[in-house]
Formats: C-alpha cells, structure tokens, sequence
C-alpha cells in the first residue's frame, strides 16, 4: 500500500478470517440460539409425550387387567397401547408443522440459500420427532404389556 500512496492512512489491519469471522458472528449466534432452544423443546416434547402416555397407562391398568385375564396376549396390549399413542402423535405433529409452516416467514431473514419450508429439512424434523416419540412410548408401553392380570385387578 505504501508503493501505491505513500500519503495514504491505513489502519484498521485484519487478515481476511478475521473479517469473515466478525460479519457471521451474529448468524452464529443466533443459530446457536435457535438449536438449543430446539433441543429444549424436543426434551420438553419427549418428556411430555412419556408423561401423558405413563398416565394413560396407570388410569387403564385395570381395563388393561382384565383385557388380559379374558385372553388378551402382550402384543394385543402392546398395539392397543401403540395405536393409543400414535394417534395424538399423529395429530400433535399435524398441528405442529400448520403452526410451523404458518410462523415460517418469521425465519426466512436466517436462512441463506434455503427456503423456509425446504423439503429436506421438515421430513428429517418429522423423522426425528417420529423417533423420539416412539422411544418416549416405548416404556409406558412395555410397562402396560407387562402388567400381571391379578395384581391390575386387585390395584385400586
């Protein structure tokens, strides 16, 4: 710089990394911001999806009792118990992805290069939610096909 205009006030000195590193810092931030907000829910949501579904199962041990001293087998409770649940998992996520896809404008000054109902992104929101309520149904599940016909109809 000093060939070209010796007269020339240079200050401010920073290497190219350091430039880019300062104009992302924000994005960064918030998308970090963003994902453990993410994960929070998601713990809240399997947290919730086990508590309500545990309830469930306690409120019909002895319907679940019975079920099972006239002849119903572990896999019968199982289903029954698995159906139960992924009928308001069903509707928990339809509700979700209308409320998403309805505040997804509120997102769209974040995302580079990404539109913001991509594709790829809501199926593996969808598969992830998907996994994480089956293993938040599989316990009180278990538990509910494990029940033993003469200690459910003697419980209460």
């Amino acid at each position: 710089m000093r060939t070209l205009d010796p007269n020339l006030a240079i200050y401010n000195v920073q290497a190219v990394d350091e430039v880019l590193a300062d104009s992302l810092a924000r994005q960064k931030m918030t998308a970090m911001l963003l994902g453990i907000f993410a994960l929070v829910a998601l713990t809240l949501a399997a947290i919730g999806v086990y508590g309500v579904l545990a309830y469930s199962v306690a409120q019909r041990t002895r319907e679940i009792g019975v079920r099972m001293a006239v002849g119903a087998r572990r896999e019968d409770i199982l289903r029954m118990v698995l159906s139960h649940a992924a009928t308001f998992i069903t509707a928990g996520m339809v509700v979700g992805l209308a409320v998403g896809f309805a505040c997804a404008r509120l997102l769209s000054d974040l995302l580079f290069k990404t539109s913001t109902i991509d594709p790829l992104s809501v199926s593996i929101t969808i598969g992830m939610l998907a996994a994480i309520a089956a293993l938040a149904v599989s316990l009180p599940a278990r538990r509910a096909a494990s029940v033993s016909p003469t200690e459910a109809l003697r419980s209460e």
